[in-house]
């Protein structure tokens, strides 16, 4: 990597496209390094977790060479990196407060549905099993997203302004239950995602993170 460069490690349409997203909303730039699947490839698990033990993305290589991973820490950090207060309200706005309480019950608990469903075989071998874990995971999953429709506001997540949260929702979103669902059971946070990955700076981002 080249001295003061940013290097997102990621896939399209993965949890990097979050921080890419946010990358491209604060005009930082960087270089995106394709991970390959890491569900499939031990060739790619392996490249990874020479930057993450975890083998997990999104990963970024910091311009001083340090290596950030969780996606709630980058966009901290990202915040602090561009003095800006757009996507992450500042420590004396009235926002604050619910803006690091979502922020964190997306990561702490919806993130992770994707984490174990997404390939339960992983976490339990028997066949069947796994199949009735990924359904299970998956409602509960369901139970977490009407829980942030309840707290969304309108027209963004956190009300009348716009700020990461709703960069979220525009990636994740298009994951397991998928917009469809969204539109019948959380059209808030639908209608967030979808003013979010409309913005300019985003709109590209999402055309190339597409599932």
């Amino acid at each position: 990597m080249a001295a003061g460069e940013l290097v997102l490690h990621g896939q399209p349409g993965w949890g990097s496209a979050i921080v890419e997203a946010q990358l491209a909303f604060y005009g930082l730039p960087f270089r995106f390094e394709a991970t390959g699947d890491l569900f499939e490839s031990e060739a790619a698990r392996a490249r990874l977790r020479t930057l993450n033990p975890l083998a997990q993305v999104p990963v970024l290589e910091l311009a001083d060479g340090s290596v950030m991973t969780e996606s709630a820490a980058i966009t901290l950090h990202l915040a602090d990196l561009t003095g800006r207060d757009d996507l992450v309200p500042g420590p004396a706005a009235p926002e604050r407060a619910a803006f690091l309480r979502w922020l964190v019950f997306l990561v702490a608990n919806v993130y992770p549905t994707f984490t174990y469903a997404d390939e339960p075989t992983r976490f339990v071998v028997d066949a069947a099993a796994a199949q009735g874990f990924r359904a299970a995971v998956d409602d509960y999953a369901q139970r977490l997203w009407r829980v942030l429709e309840g707290a969304a506001t309108g027209p963004w997540f956190l009300g009348e302004r716009l700020s990461a949260l709703d960069l979220y929702l525009a990636v994740m979103t298009q994951w397991r239950p998928k917009r469809p669902w969204f539109a019948a059971h959380a059209p808030k946070l639908l209608a967030a995602a979808e003013r979010a990955e409309a913005l300019g700076a985003v709109a590209p981002v999402m055309a190339r993170n597409r599932i």
